[in-house]
């Protein structure tokens, strides 16, 4: 029993049950507003799920998934296919229809897409990052991106196509991508961007981008409301916050969906500076221990999936918190461990554990 504990990589697993534990404690206190702690208990569900597929896979030969690239690709279809199928048999929450419903849960598989891409572009990449050069591997990885995120956007979910669009990006430059090819698709995604706010944004994610370009031209009450309400939130904690349970904007339900778009105002008004700086300082070290593992192992294929996995988690962070902060106009980003929803929790303990079985073949310090 010794010998397994002392396999573990404590930098990864430490920060990860800390964070996950500021969320559910945060989930806590905000469930006190609302009088309903039915989310608070189906975290603690996901989270020891979660942690338990974590373990889990931190014990598996992390080889399987690069040896096995036709189960790759199986999932990755019948993701697909469950991404079509959710427009027809999918309920519509908050004008989005993105979940499956099972009973009291709901399951969102965008979630499930994101760990098969990053598992599916470092496969693709690990043997063929010599040839880089060619641009038809830009070009065929990027439908591998295209198909789920054109089906996200009609859901529609433009966070989540910014993520996995992210993820695809993050690993091509690890990848090698010549300067060249970059720049021609940056331009590609220009000409993207104009064309999908002539043809493709609706009205209410067109209001959302004018009122963060031009907030004074913003409704307080309608589209500026939440910006406003999370800046209140974030600037009353303070140093040390208003205290679990007392924090105005989040009890008194000002600030909308504090337990997940919104979680981080919710634990800067109640913990204030100090509770933001410890969380803060807990994604560094996460973030910088995937780094670590990405720069010192020895083979393509883990390094692609670290890289992968680190802009899967950044760019949710940056996301999340740049809404929160009203730097970022609102696209229904979760904070990752912290926010609740079960999809997004058990899928970053997973790859958390993929990690952890890659980091078992580092050298010692």
């Amino acid at each position: 029993m010794k010998k397994i504990f002392k396999n573990w990589d404590g930098f990864l697993i430490v920060p990860t049950i800390l964070l996950f534990g500021i969320g559910l404690l945060s989930i806590y206190s905000s469930s006190f507003g609302k009088g309903d702690f039915s989310n608070f208990k189906k975290q603690i569900i996901f989270g020891a799920i979660g942690i338990f597929l974590m373990l889990l896979f931190s014990f598996l030969d992390w080889r399987i998934f690069r040896d096995n690239p036709y189960f790759l690709l199986i999932v990755y279809f019948l993701l697909i296919i469950f991404l079509v199928l959710i427009f027809f048999f999918g309920p519509q929450i908050r004008g989005v229809k993105g979940w499956y419903k099972i009973g009291e849960l709901t399951v969102h598989p965008v979630e499930f897409v994101k760990i098969v891409l990053i598992l599916l572009l470092a496969k693709y990449f690990s043997k063929r990052h010599v040839e880089m050069y060619r641009i038809q591997h830009i070009v065929l990885s990027g439908f591998y991106v295209l198909v789920p995120a054109l089906l996200v956007f009609f859901q529609p979910d433009l966070g989540s196509v910014l993520i996995l669009i992210a993820i695809w990006v993050g690993i091509l430059i690890a990848s090698g991508i010549k300067l060249r090819h970059f720049f021609i698709l940056c331009f590609c995604f220009f000409l993207i961007l104009i064309f999908s706010w002539s043809f493709l944004l609706k009205e209410y994610q067109k209001e959302r981008i004018i009122a963060f370009l031009q907030p004074k031209l913003a409704n307080p009450l309608e589209i500026g409301w939440s910006h406003r309400q999370a800046k209140i939130a974030i600037g009353s904690g303070g140093l040390l916050g208003q205290g679990l349970k007392r924090g105005s904007q989040t009890q008194l339900g000002f600030l909308p969906e504090p337990q997940t778009d919104f979680i981080f105002s919710a634990i800067a008004e109640e913990t204030g500076f100090l509770g933001i700086t410890i969380l803060f300082l807990l994604f560094g070290i996460l973030i910088w221990r995937i780094f670590k593992i990405a720069f010192v192992v020895s083979s393509n294929f883990p390094r692609l999936f670290a890289v992968g996995f680190s802009v899967y988690l950044m760019s949710q962070i940056f996301v999340h918190m740049g809404t929160n902060l009203g730097i970022l106009p609102i696209v229904g980003i979760s904070l990752p461990l912290v926010s609740y929803g079960g999809s997004n929790l058990i899928i970053t303990f997973l790859g958390l554990g993929i990690l952890g079985s890659i980091s078992k073949e580092l050298p010692p310090n």
